[in-house]
């Protein structure tokens, strides 16, 4: 059974206005943003196969149809490990502890 929550607690009063002050900045600032027009690609341009280059190292052999996918990949192995890290704790959380403990 759940409680509802406390707002008279100043403890809980001071997190819950930091964190819509923070929400309001980072709103702030996502809508204040100005984005640049989109500058594209080549329509020749095949970006899956830069990519897939790149991850062999064999962009000299790519040919003249690839465009520079440095960005692409920087983003792709950064999710990739982290993906790769949410999936070992998810299996570290999933494991049973059969040693004891406190007694659940």
């Amino acid at each position: 059974m759940t409680t509802r929550p406390r707002l008279r607690d100043p403890s809980t009063f001071a997190t819950g206005v930091v964190a819509v002050a923070l929400f309001a900045v980072l709103a702030a600032v996502f809508l204040g943003a100005g984005f640049g027009g989109a500058v594209g690609f080549a329509g020749d341009v095949n970006i899956t196969a830069s990519i897939g280059y790149a991850l062999m190292g064999l962009l000299d052999v790519a040919g003249e149809n690839t465009a520079s996918s440095e960005g692409f990949l920087a983003a792709f192995i950064i999710i990739a490990l982290l993906l790769d890290a949410a999936l070992e704790g998810s299996v570290l959380l999933a494991t049973r502890d059969n040693e004891g403990g406190d007694g659940e």
